[in-house]
Formats: structure tokens, C-alpha cells, sequence
């Protein structure tokens, strides 16, 4: 089974000690980080290669952060990468430049990597659902509907179509408990003949593939399955 791939975060800060603390928390959340010390060293990469979000620092040697951030919003590929501000600028005048330039989040330093870390996810979270308002969340698994897609944590599942409509069952009625039958039922109605172990199988294989999320879907004994947030 291949494993999700995960989002890129690309961190802009002068700061060493930030920036490591910074990387070394969003790792452990199962994102890919890209570091960078200047505006200039990010410049040159997002035109190469462009991350799923930016945590950008406003006072950077090289280059006002706020004028990274205008390049960013006036470069069509680049203009929809979230980007949140991490700076030590508290007025509210530099909150709402931040704002009005197009950043999705302002966290103020100092600041907690958790919370910093929830934001990144909240951020995501809110772009994705504005591209997909049919998508479903439960925490870390998210579900496209419309585009056949499932993510983990931001990093894609690959679920054959049958796997995918189980999933989905469970998903539109989270908590509610669906039996075999039922389930068959939905798939195939009386057009295919197929054993109720069947749906074990593929019930195993999306626990597999879903890796942390796997946990969500759960067995009733002797009733059916059900995904539980």
C-alpha cells in the first residue's frame, strides 16, 4: 500500500530557532516542510516548485514580508497558496495591511506551536471546503464526494470505487449503523449477487488504506459498520 503523500508547508523566517521549532512541529503533525531563512531563497523556489501553504515571517532581512506576500497574491499560480502571517508586529494597522494583502491567519509572536500548528489545519481546511462545499470532514479524513477523492491528514488515499461508495455510506450519516445488507444493498441493490462477507473484505481494506484514520470506522458486533468521528 502506498502512503499518503503529505502537504508542503514552506516556512519563511530569519530566526533559526523558529524556524526549527516551527518544522519541528509540523512534522510531527505529518506535514512536508520546506525551511527558508530569506525572501529571496523562497522566491526563487516557489517558482520551481509551489508549497500547499506559507507561514511567512514580516520582518525579513532580504525583503518586507508584506511584499512577499503581495507577489504571492499577484502571481496567478501562486495567487491561491494560503498564506499566514507569523510575525512580531502587534498593531493592529499591521494586522489589517496582512489582511487586506490576501493572508488567511496573523499569529503574533510568541506564539504556541500547537495552536500555530490547529491553524495551519484550520486554514487548509477552509480552502478546501470553499473548492468542495460537498466535503466531508472528520478530523484528519476528509472526503470529496464530487471528486472522488479521500485525504488523510492532507495526504491522498487511494480507494478503489467500490471501497469509496462504502466509505461514503458511512459518511453521510456518521454515528448511524449500517448492516451488511444494507450496505450491499446500496451498492448493487438486486442486480449483483454477492455474500455479505464481501463487505469485510473491502471494510478491511479501507481501515488499511485510511492508515491513523482507520479508527473511525468501527464494527458493531453482530449489526454492521459505522464511521464514528
Amino acid at each position: 500500500m502506498t502512503a499518503p503523500e503529505p502537504l508542503t508547508i514552506a516556512v519563511v523566517d530569519d530566526e533559526p530557532d523558529i524556524l526549527a521549532l516551527v518544522a519541528l512541529h509540523l512534522k510531527k503533525a505529518g506535514y512536508r516542510v520546506r525551511e527558508f531563512p530569506d525572501a529571496g531563497c523562497f522566491l526563487a523556489s516557489v517558482r520551481r516548485q509551489i508549497p500547499d501553504l506559507v507561514i511567512l515571517d514580516l520582518m525579513l532581512p532580504d525583503m518586507d514580508g508584506a511584499d512577499v506576500c503581495r507577489q504571492l497574491k499577484e502571481t496567478g499560480r501562486l495567487a491561491r497558496v494560503p498564506v499566514i502571517m507569523l510575525t512580531a508586529r502587534v498593531t493592529e494597522a499591521d494586522r489589517v495591511l496582512g489582511l487586506e494583502l490576501g493572508a488567511d491567519d496573523y499569529v503574533v509572536k510568541p506564539f504556541s506551536p500547537r495552536e500555530l500548528v490547529a491553524r495551519v489545519r484550520a486554514v487548509l481546511r477552509r480552502r478546501q471546503q470553499s473548492e468542495d462545499p460537498e466535503r466531508l470532514d472528520f478530523g484528519i479524513l476528509s472526503i470529496s464526494p464530487g471528486r472522488y477523492a479521500v485525504t488523510v491528514a492532507g495526504g491522498r488515499v487511494e480507494l478503489t470505487i467500490t471501497e469509496f461508495r462504502i466509505l461514503l455510506i458511512l459518511a453521510r450519516k456518521p454515528g448511524w449503523v449500517f448492516s451488511r445488507d444494507q450496505i450491499l444493498e446500496s451498492l448493487w441493490g438486486s442486480e449483483k449477487a454477492v455474500i455479505d462477507r464481501t463487505v469485510d473484505v473491502h471494510i478491511k481494506n479501507i481501515r488499511d488504506k485510511l492508515g491513523r484514520a482507520g479508527g473511525l470506522v468501527r464494527n458493531v458486533r453482530g449489526v454492521g459498520y459505522k464511521l464514528e468521528p
